[in-house]
């Protein structure tokens, strides 16, 4: 099994990744959860802490979605070539890590407590981020059995 892939099969599963992230945030999140999920508000936040500088939604709505077209599936590559288990489960590996890092160590970087008290928002960001995950490396997975 190939574990290596062009950086444009990374960056397409990360943006159809991401677009599955969105759509479930917007729309079944709410029905399910009874929240938006909104990680921008995290990007926004973390830039102001960083750099002293506001910068727009738009902006940390594009910044979210730029790393996660590059850095989340690349994360899904290496824990599969790392682990050398199948790329659905890698991606699940790795949306699990996604969501801990975003609750677990960056929300209270900002000030929210950690995981968010386990709350509806940290409920539904567990599936968002680990159903995004395993929809990544479900897309490489079909990419590779192209190779």
């Amino acid at each position: 099994m190939s574990k290596t892939f062009s950086a444009e099969s990374l960056i397409l599963a990360g943006i159809v990744g991401e677009i599955a992230f969105e759509l479930y945030a917007w729309l079944l999140s709410p029905l399910l959860f009874g929240v938006a999920l909104a990680p921008a508000n995290l990007v926004v936040a973390l830039v102001k802490l960083g750099t002293d500088m506001t910068i727009p939604y738009w902006a940390g709505f594009g910044l979210h979605i730029l790393i996660g077209a590059i850095a989340f599936p690349t994360v899904v590559w290496l824990v599969a070539a790392l682990t050398r288990t199948g790329l659905i489960i890698s991606g699940a590996f790795s949306g699990l890590g996604l969501w801990f890092v975003a609750q677990g160590l960056l929300a209270p970087v900002i000030g929210r407590s950690f995981m968010m008290d386990f709350g509806a928002y940290t409920q539904s960001s567990f599936i968002g981020h680990v159903g995004m995950a395993m929809i990544i490396g479900y897309f490489l997975k079909s990419v590779e059995s192209r190779i």
